[in-house]
């Protein structure tokens, strides 16, 4: 196999990837595509030399091995190492077919060792995750939320468009930012985060497009700007409903034409990177109230990417407070190894208002202070009065919830019930029920 191009690596995963599974990879520096059996292999071009293919064996078999055929489309093995992953039971052809080409079959032992087994099939030494892969770990789950998450983060990756990320506090709109970036064609450029909110209002103009020397007060030197300083890469300005209306006048210019001009020049640079945003206020209410630009709102609301609320996220909380708990250990190895019922139990009944960063908070508190191996309510100080109210206010956010969630997917289906149903993974019978429900019309939608 080559083993000359380790930065273009890929995997080419037959099948259908969990959400975990997907950002598992990326985290381990994989490039991930996705051949779904039954939907072509379009996505499947534009690898490099070193690809490996992840035959998943969940998903129909004989299907899986057909799209295989065409990934390999006459290529000799040395270009390709074979996977097998997931085997939950025995087939003779799959068997066959896969003793023929694979350099190696995984079972369903978890992330880790199918990154060791890939790294192993190119000749890469396994290497430990770094600290912004582990901050992509907030989109780690299994429900359809998520799911639809991942989906619009793989379509919205490679396009060079300004993209608006919206969400309640703590549902983590910056690691989706740079799970977006490193997705794209920019990954291996640099990436800034800024947080509109904490630039001090006369500096907002330096910290973005910089200045020269002596343009103002305390300007001793030339300094380059965010924008400046991430050309080729990506931008992301969060909170971006705070920043100030002269500078949003050029953000927008700059997103217009490409060019900008530091403080004191009147030289044009031009200057190419992908801006996105984040809020979590309503920004068409502040267009109305004039505190944000109608034009620039436009310019930004190209693409939208919508964070749902960890309350959301049925079947999610257990896991990943289980990976928060895991990942603190690592650096401080405290006692506490696992979360008692009693402990799930008011986990999933809490409403988690500061989302998925409150959730981080908590197991890690409770990482510190618990003195068993079992974390309880107690440690994570969720009893009595805490969750007092929280079910009635949560039955009605779920359902809330359930209702905007069957309407994105209807819009985003053009209001196709089998594709509908094909992207929640469940019946059509399932999306009837659903829409009869929510009192959801589909001839009036339509």
């Amino acid at each position: 196999m080559s083993r000359e191009v380790v930065s273009g690596r890929c995997v080419v995963w037959i099948g259908r990837p969990s959400a975990e599974e997907h950002f598992g990879l990326i985290r381990a520096g994989w490039r991930t595509l996705v051949a779904e059996p039954g939907r072509g292999d379009a996505e499947t071009n534009g690898c490099s030399d070193a690809v490996l293919v992840v035959v998943d064996l969940r998903s129909a078999a004989v299907e899986a091995l057909a799209v295989l055929d065409r990934v390999l489309d006459g290529r000799s093995l040395p270009w390709v190492a074979i996977v097998g992953v997931h085997r939950s039971r025995s087939d003779p052809r799959v068997d066959r077919r896969l003793t023929e080409a694979a350099e190696l079959i995984v079972g369903p032992a978890g992330m880790a060792v199918l990154n060791q087994a890939l790294a192993r099939a190119i000749g890469l030494a396994v290497v430990p995750p770094t600290a912004d892969d582990e901050q992509l770990a907030v989109m780690t789950g299994s429900s359809p939320a998520i799911h639809a998450l991942s989906r619009n983060v793989r379509k919205f990756a490679p396009v060079e468009l300004p993209l608006l990320i919206t969400g309640e506090t703590g549902t983590g709109k910056e690691m989706a930012a740079r799970a977006l970036h490193r997705l794209s064609p920019r990954g291996n450029r640099p990436f800034a985060a800024i947080n509109c909110g904490a630039l001090p209002a006369n500096l907002v103009q330096s910290e973005l497009f910089g200045h020269e020397r002596g343009s103002f007060t305390g300007a001793t030197a030339r300094r380059i700007g965010h924008f400046e300083a991430a050309d080729g890469g990506t931008v992301f300005l969060d909170e971006i409903g705070d920043l100030p209306l002269d500078a949003q006048t050029n953000l927008l210019r700059f997103l217009q034409e490409g060019t900008l001009e530091r403080i004191g020049s009147c030289q044009s640079i031009h200057v190419d990177v992908r801006v996105l945003a984040a809020t979590h206020v309503d920004l068409e209410k502040a267009v109305s109230q004039g505190r944000f630009r109608e034009d620039l709102f436009y310019r930004l609301n190209v693409l939208r990417l919508r964070m749902p609320p960890l309350r959301e996220r049925t079947g999610d909380i257990e896991l990943l407070a289980q990976h928060f708990l895991e990942t603190f250990r690592e650096s401080y190895g405290t006692r506490a190894r696992a979360f008692s019922s009693n402990a799930r139990r008011a986990m999933n009944a809490f409403s988690w208002p500061g989302n998925v960063r409150e959730l981080m908070n908590r197991v890690q508190r409770a990482a510190v202070v618990a003195d068993d191996a079992l974390i309880t309510p107690e440690d994570l100080e969720l009893t009595g009065e805490q969750l007092t109210g929280t079910n009635d206010s949560l039955g009605s956010a779920r359902i809330s919830a359930e209702r905007e969630a069957i309407m994105d997917c209807l819009r985003a289906s053009a209001f196709n019930v089998s594709e509908c149903a094909r992207r929640l993974r469940v019946s059509r019978v399932t999306v009837y029920r659903l829409c009869k429900k929510h009192q959801l019309t589909l001839d009036q939608l339509r």
